[in-house]
């Protein structure tokens, strides 16, 4: 991770040592964007499966950079910083971080086959469950400045933040168009999309409050976001972007890639 010392009459030391209000502005950010992806219900009723696999793609590509650059990398140095494995918290994280998600979906999928007339409804929940790590990844991330209160660290959580709210806005309208097309109003429909995000700023606070309360689970909970959002991007975005058109796919992954790498870099 980029370490940058800062002086004290630097304008970002006041952000710097509050990581709270940081997360809670960055967790109505992300919340903002999936608001804003929802609201594409009012347009449009569905997107062509050409501009769909570039925008999975692309939600693919920003979350595996994002999980790697913004999240395991730094895991893996706190882990070390803290004279433990640097293996250790990173693979148990991301393990439990899959696992999770690997059960909510077992779940769901379970109660899909009991009540496939409520699909639009449950594919609303899969996607709110799906957006805890999301916010978690946001708040621990501006959770690690209570540790290393530098401005790299403050970059590297903004770098978090955009990232996830670029892809927050397609997953946005990925719960108000299916609910739209199953005949939903589109008022009703944009609600249950913003709904499905007004989890994140909560779990982002939450993130930021375990790390205060113990600088010891920042390396498991970085590496927890991580996984989660492997598994996500692995499991789900690229494949269905890849069964949607594989050239679309590769292309929006590539850009994602891309986009969320410069940002780590840039900020």
């Amino acid at each position: 991770m980029k370490q940058t010392n800062v002086e004290e009459d630097d304008p970002m030391t006041e952000l710097i040592y509050r990581p709270a209000l940081c997360a809670a502005a960055a967790g109505a950010f992300i919340f903002l964007m999936t608001s804003l992806g929802s609201a594409l219900v009012f347009f449009f009723k569905s997107f062509s499966p050409r501009i769909h696999c570039v925008i999975l793609g692309l939600t693919g590509g920003i979350m595996i950079a994002a999980s790697f650059w913004s999240l395991l990398e730094p895991s893996i140095e706190a882990s070390a910083a803290r004279g433990e494995p640097a293996w250790l918290a990173a693979s148990v994280g991301v393990a439990a971080g899959a696992a999770f998600l690997a059960l909510t979906d077992l779940i769901s999928g379970k109660l899909d086959r009991k009540r496939s007339r409520d699909r639009s409804g449950l594919l609303m929940l899969s996607l709110t469950v799906h957006n805890v790590p999301e916010g978690l990844a946001v708040g621990v991330a501006f959770g690690l400045l209570r540790t290393q209160p530098d401005a790299g660290a403050l970059a590297a959580a903004f770098s978090v933040a955009v990232g996830i709210g670029i892809q927050n806005f397609p997953e946005g309208a990925a719960v108000s168009l299916p609910m739209r097309r199953a005949g939903a109003t589109p008022k009703k429909s944009f609600l249950m999309g913003v709904l499905s995000g007004a989890v994140e700023p909560v779990a982002a606070l939450a993130g930021v409050m375990l790390v205060s309360l113990s600088g010891a689970v920042l390396p498991w909970l970085l590496a927890f976001a991580a996984g989660a959002m492997l598994f996500v991007a692995a499991g789900e975005m690229i494949p269905k972007a890849c069964e949607l058109g594989r050239t679309g796919a590769l292309a929006g992954f590539t850009a994602g890639f891309i986009l969320m790498m410069a940002l780590d870099v840039a900020l």
